[in-house]
């Protein structure tokens, strides 16, 4: 069944974050607002616009609070697809929904409150949503959540990267997921950072019950441990990644080297660079074939220069930066639609280092990430979780034809309960 990551990865396309560069996902020029400074607020919110229910289908989502505090609140944001894909929030009651129009001044509050309390440690909230196309499912340990709005509308959500974000000393973390009239799709994600963990449960008519276990409540610190041990090891940044809480040394959440690049361009300066001209000098004598795993098929080529050239599909050596990112340079999507099913494919090879040890891709995973220089962000945080599921780079999910998932993900067309769970505790696989 065709499965809707480019729903997910298209999503940033229309929204704003407070960042003062965008997130880091493929092909993506987010029309940002960045927060230079906090703009007088207007006397006059924002007109909230609702229904006493989602008009049309529905889907019930369990939020479920398997965390020790008491203090737990959920948001559920994304495009409703059947109102013209207007931004839609759900309020606090998990069933009305909250359609926010264009205020007259940017980074305004929210005109209804979308804060879902979900109580106690094992308590559970039952929401109600309608179609939601790029939708994130938010969870706030301790206090809750700030959403602004700027002119269009354009929701300002939560920032890592921005220390000025009022969400910056807060406990905070999402999954992602669309639901149209053809399937659920949704995921557990760390392609920006590592924080609470998230699991999730789907429960369908006729097509079974599917999990995606997540981390346990230590998964947060041992990924911390594993990451300090790998700076250790190779010499590298990667402790830098990990964001204290203030005046400790307990992680909050971890940066995704996607992200901790934003906030440090020269975090990883030439961390690839030896491994890219090895690859580079192996593929001028024997080629390198990608299954498109679309109608171009299986396509080759070998190093000629600089560049690796299919058939027209031409790649240049990508940097550090390019590989982190899988979306600029040689991977930046354009018209090309054969360039375009290349990319996820190299893309994911080079961040889990199999062009070594392989001449067709994808490979299957037990050649991931053995090479010293690879995405070992990515590494630990698939060891970290229980079942080694989770999005941990932008094309996490590029697997051979057949393949197992790496990316956590959950889909079916018959769903019937969603259950989002936040915490760990009872984590199972």
């Amino acid at each position: 069944m065709k499965r809707f990551a480019s729903f997910l990865k298209r999503r940033r396309s229309s929204q704003a974050t407070p960042e003062a560069q965008p997130a880091q996902r493929p092909a993506q020029q987010p029309a940002q607002q960045p927060l230079r400074e906090q703009p007088e607020q207007s006397t006059q919110p924002p007109e909230v616009k609702t229904a006493a229910v989602a008009q049309g289908p529905r889907l019930t989502i369990a939020l479920q609070n398997q965390t020790t505090s008491g203090t737990v609140y959920a948001y559920v944001t994304g495009r409703a697809i059947d109102n013209g894909s207007s931004w839609f929030l759900l309020r606090s009651d998990a069933v009305t929904p909250y359609y926010p129009t264009s205020p007259g001044s940017a980074m305004q509050p929210l005109g209804a409150d979308c804060a879902i309390r979900l109580g106690g440690p094992g308590s559970t909230i039952q929401a109600q949503i309608p179609h939601i196309a790029g939708g994130r499912i938010w969870f706030s340990i301790g206090q809750p959540l700030k959403f602004f709005l700027n002119p269009g509308p354009a929701l300002v959500e939560p920032s890592v990267t921005n220390a000025s974000d009022p969400n910056a000393q807060l406990d905070w973390g999402f999954a992602e997921f669309t639901w149209n009239a053809d399937q659920l799709y949704a995921n557990i994600s760390y392609v920006d950072f590592v924080s609470i963990p998230i699991a999730l449960t789907l429960n369908t008519r006729n097509s079974g019950t599917m999990h995606v276990s997540g981390m346990p409540p230590s998964g947060l610190q041992q990924v911390a441990d594993g990451l300090r041990q790998q700076r250790q090891r190779d010499g590298r940044a990667w402790d830098q990644l990990i964001v204290n809480r203030a005046g400790t040394n307990q992680p909050l959440r971890i940066l995704s080297p996607n992200q901790g690049l934003v906030t440090n361009p020269s975090l990883f300066s030439g961390y690839y660079d030896g491994y890219v001209n090895e690859v580079y000098q192996k593929f001028a004598g024997t080629p390198i074939t990608i299954d498109t795993q679309a109608s171009f098929g299986n396509v080759t080529a070998r190093t000629s220069g600089n560049t690796l050239n299919f058939n027209g599909s031409v790649f240049p050596r990508p940097s550090t930066y390019d590989i982190f990112s899988c979306n600029t340079g040689p991977f930046a999507t354009g018209g090309n639609a054969q360039t375009n099913a290349i990319i996820p494919r190299l893309s994911a090879a080079f961040n889990r280092s199999t062009l070594l040890v392989a001449n067709q891709f994808p490979t299957t995973s037990n050649l991931y990430y053995q090479n010293p220089i690879t995405n070992h962000y990515s590494r630990i945080v698939h060891q970290a979780n229980l079942d080694r599921k989770g999005y941990a780079f932008p094309y996490d999910d590029v697997q051979p034809t057949g393949g197992g998932d790496q990316s956590g993900e959950v889909h079916a067309g018959d769903p019937t309960l969603f259950t989002v769970t936040v915490g760990g505790a009872n984590a199972h696989v």
